[in-house]
């Protein structure tokens, strides 16, 4: 993660400068143009076909910590871990998932149906925490444990049909650093790399889900866990 090492390496957690983020008009090394949040949290990212939303600490460290320990003890998430069958054999997808949201809000991606846990206070603290960026509420969330470095999510796109047309995804992440990946499906040259913190947050908006990529890559040397919730809003049925 060349891009960020300069700044971020060695910086107390929730005091990373995000007014370093951004330099002549542009993010980071980078062509995209951006330019600060009005909430003083993050900044914006201009992309092809959509923009991105990007806070290093959104949320600040004690209620990551304290949130991150209620993610995790026995009981209080519907941790699961699914399979996918692909070239005739089922295999175990690397890392655990979860699926909440209003009851009316099954979700369907790559050949694994869910139904919806029911939301929990915690999970709709966070859903509310994001309406100053995002000006919505989302019917439902999908989380995510990378148990270790060896857990990942390959190169896909959240562009489900009952997503809607440009679907806008929220995702808030608590625990151990990972590497955030995105490409542009027909030009794999244009990408670009975010590293998400414990408390961080990232929105991805406009067209992204049909033109870009993502993808969350193993990291050999991580050891800790990261929780990852998406949050998004399913088309239901009138």
């Amino acid at each position: 993660m060349d891009l960020f090492n300069d700044i971020f390496d060695n910086q107390p957690p929730n005091q990373l400068p995000i007014d370093q983020l951004i330099k002549n008009g542009q993010f980071m090394n980078t062509d995209f143009t951006a330019y600060f949040h009005n909430d003083g949290k993050g900044v914006v990212i201009v992309v092809p076909f959509g923009r991105l939303y990007y806070s290093p600490c959104y949320f600040d460290k004690k209620f990551c910590d304290d949130y991150l320990a209620y993610l995790l003890a026995d009981g209080n998430i519907n941790w699961q871990q699914d399979t996918i069958y692909m070239y005739g054999k089922t295999h175990p997808i690397p890392r655990l998932s979860a699926w909440y949201g209003d009851k009316d809000c099954p979700y369907a991606y790559s050949g694994i149906s869910l139904m919806p846990n029911a939301w929990t206070d915690e999970l709709l603290t966070i859903n509310q925490a994001l309406f100053g960026v995002c000006k919505r509420r989302f019917n439902s969330v999908l989380l995510n444990h990378y148990r270790t470095g060896d857990d990942y999510i390959s190169w896909h796109s959240d562009d489900e049909s009952e997503l809607g047309a440009n679907p806008l995804i929220a995702s808030v992440s608590f625990g151990q650093t990972r590497r955030f990946l995105l490409r542009l499906k027909d030009n794999h040259a244009v990408k670009l790399e975010l590293p998400l913190y414990h408390g961080s947050l990232l929105v991805m908006a406009g067209q992204i889900q049909h033109h870009w990529q993502h993808s969350i890559p193993k990291q050999k040397r991580v050891q800790g866990s990261r929780v990852n919730l998406t949050f998004r809003n399913i088309k239901t049925r009138q």
